[in-house]
């Protein structure tokens, strides 16, 4: 497991933009979510006054009348490319959602629909989902015939072309961003990655149709971690242009699904002298596809892709009352923006618009995190009593109410865990407002109130650190945070600091709480929440995402510098590594009672929401889906009325 902590994760929320941090061993933070669909009208009642319905996507078939048109989609500001949309190095999550639904194909990927269904993994370019052969070790995929790349390559995709894929995100020097998902894991791959060897060893290709990964241990999520764009085929005779100069592929990226970038058919890829980028992409203001004419329907699944419009628009808008108004108007399908309370406050509140907001789990958690080696909260019955005191609704209604989340009661979004936490709420009060009574039943239990009065009493309890960050959000937070704490004596010396996660992800630090965190997942797999956020070796100096130092020792502390109660911390790392090699029904049970342990026997958390991906629609639009995966618009299934 590598201990690098190597990107984060630029995420999306109602009018901020915020960052998943990834952990080099596997676990790593970006905001997506599954959670089910939302249908209530009370909830939203709460936010805007009046009876709102959070609506679902649309559902059924569409038929052939829907196919043509534009899906014009405004974004707000900047793409934010992570890594200038180059498959092996891009992270952020709009991104990947174009890649996957409608510009590129991978040996595996998902169907683009909402809910648990979205975050199954099904075969793609692989004829079918491999069994894993050798102990779990050896995965053998067979490609589909017939599936070429689109201009101006116009060949057939072979294994070589994943094999090549694999090896370039191998490679330190072409920047990829997941990489230590494989790094080892896959045979062989350290030795590309240290630069030892030029090609990863575990990696065959016996034919042109066959593709053998063999793999260090059993892993239960490696097909989830297949359906990362990083590994989808690139051809050679193009991507070498670019080696060395991460993001440099991002504008000439080949197709191999149903839609190409704009200007591909025009381009030159017989040198890469000659090779200039494509027209429709300008990595500014403007991303254009149109339909790639080597696409073959047949190929692929209308589960997956229906391909209805004839191409897609995706333009940078600086202003975002502006793409709020174009979307209402007609002028645009889509956004790419998290809308405004006020816009959120006119759909949900107005008859015609109603039906044109959309209101979708992100599969990611907002949390309140607390550090196990800081006192008070070394001690377990503070770390509850902090969760039975906490307004959970206060703090959403910071973030603007029902219609943004639904109540968090746990760490992990149900649809990560096949729903089997569902309804698991161990410190559930009254209208998820906090109880006084529960919480100081629990800090009785604590050695920081050796008079059992229901208040942390202890010279500890007082001046605890708490970062927060700059944002207005923070701003109703933290006072709320403060009030709550004080029912049962504690107090904070709050330090607010411009960008926080450079602080809160330094153990030497030492801060007590923050409630800045968030974290979504990379991949449809709950190891992603898991392993970044709570075992042991992802702790690391600087970039750490383990927050609550869960599992750190005293040899971890002193590497890291932390400071505190750094002995006898509690540790999941058995438990992660026996649900990590699982795979199917058992594997989702597993890491849903790893969520029930971490909330009761460890507690490093007071979770409050599971966020939305809030879309709304225009006028035009015909056909809408949620793709849970990426969660994104699921282009792979829109329609625009002719």
């Amino acid at each position: 497991m590598r201990h690098k902590l190597l990107s984060r994760f630029l995420v999306k929320s109602t009018g901020d933009f915020d960052f998943r941090a990834r952990s080099a061993g596997g676990g790593r933070q970006r905001v997506r979510m599954h959670l089910r669909k939302v249908l209530i009208v009370a909830a939203a009642a709460a936010l805007v006054g009046a009876g709102a319905t959070i609506s679902s996507a649309s559902s059924g078939h569409a038929k052939k009348s829907l196919a043509g048109g534009t899906y014009r989609v405004g974004w707000e500001s900047s793409f934010n490319f992570t890594d200038g949309f180059d498959p092996t190095g891009e992270y952020l999550g709009d991104a990947i959602g174009i890649m996957q639904n409608v510009l590129l194909r991978g040996l595996v990927g998902y169907n683009h629909v909402a809910g648990a269904a979205g975050n199954v993994v099904v075969p793609d370019l692989a004829t079918s989902l491999p069994k894993p052969t050798n102990g779990g070790k050896t995965y053998t995929f067979h490609l589909k015939t017939g599936i070429k790349f689109g201009p101006p390559v116009n060949r057939e995709i072979t294994s070589k072309d994943v094999a090549y894929a694999l090896n370039r995100m191998a490679d330190p020097k072409n920047g990829a961003q997941y990489a230590f998902y494989f790094d080892g894991t896959v045979v062989g791959w350290h030795d590309v990655a240290t630069g030892k060897k030029k090609s990863v060893s575990g990696v065959k290709t016996p034919n042109a149709k066959t593709i053998v990964i063999n793999l260090t241990r059993p892993t239960g999520d490696f097909l989830q971690r297949m359906s990362l764009p990083a590994t989808y085929p690139i051809p050679p005779e193009v991507g070498k242009c670019f080696e060395g100069k991460p993001g440099g592929y991002g504008r000439d990226v080949i197709s191999s699904g149903p839609y190409m970038i704009e200007g591909s058919d025009s381009a030159d890829a017989s040198s890469c002298a000659k090779l200039k980028p494509f027209s429709g992409f300008d990595a500014q203001t403007k991303l254009t596809l149109v339909r790639n004419p080597n696409y073959k329907a047949s190929t692929d699944s209308k589960k997956a892709r229906e391909n209805l419009p004839d191409s897609f628009e995706w333009t940078v808008n600086a202003n975002p009352d502006d793409i709020a108004n174009r979307i209402k108007s007609g002028d645009l399908e889509d956004n790419d923006v998290a809308p405004a309370a006020k816009t959120i406050r006119e759909y949900v509140t107005t008859g015609d618009l109603k039906p044109r907001i959309h209101f979708n789990s992100g599969d990611q958690t907002y949390y309140v995190t607390l550090n196990l080696t800081q006192p008070p909260f070394d001690d377990i019955h503070i770390r509850k009593a902090m969760n039975l005191i906490i307004d959970k609704d206060g703090l959403r209604r910071a973030w603007g109410g029902p219609v943004v989340g639904a109540i968090a009661t746990h760490i992990v979004p149900d649809t990560l865990e096949g729903n089997y936490a569902k309804g698991f709420d161990p410190y559930k009060t009254p209208g998820s407002h906090g109880s006084q009574s529960k919480a100081a039943a629990e800090v009785k239990k604590s050695k920081y109130d050796p008079g059992h009065t229901g208040k942390c009493s202890a010279k500890e309890c007082k001046g605890v650190l708490l970062i927060a960050d700059q944002r207005s959000v923070d701003q109703k937070m933290v006072p709320l945070i403060q009030a709550n704490a004080a029912k049962i004596g504690i107090t904070f010396d709050v330090r607010t600091v411009n960008g926080a996660y450079p602080v809160i992800q330094t153990p030497a630090k030492n801060v007590a709480i923050s409630e800045r965190p968030r974290w979504g997942k990379d991949y449809a797999d709950a190891l992603t929440f898991f392993q970044a956020l709570f075992t042991g070796p992802a702790i690391i100096k600087a970039g750490n995402t383990n927050y609550s130092l869960v599992g750190v020792t005293p040899k971890i502390a002193a590497s890291v510098g932390a400071k505190g109660n750094v002995s006898n911390v509690p540790s999941i790392d058995k438990d992660f590594n026996k649900c990590s090699v699982m795979t199917g029904t058992p594997r989702v049970k597993c890491w849903a009672a790893l969520d029930k342990k971490l909330m009761t026997q460890i507690v490093p958390w007071v979770p409050y929401m599971w966020a939305f991906q809030i879309h709304t629609l225009g006028p035009k639009v015909a056909k809408w889906d949620f793709d849970q995966s990426a969660a994104t618009t699921a282009y792979a299934h829109v329609a625009v009325k002719s």
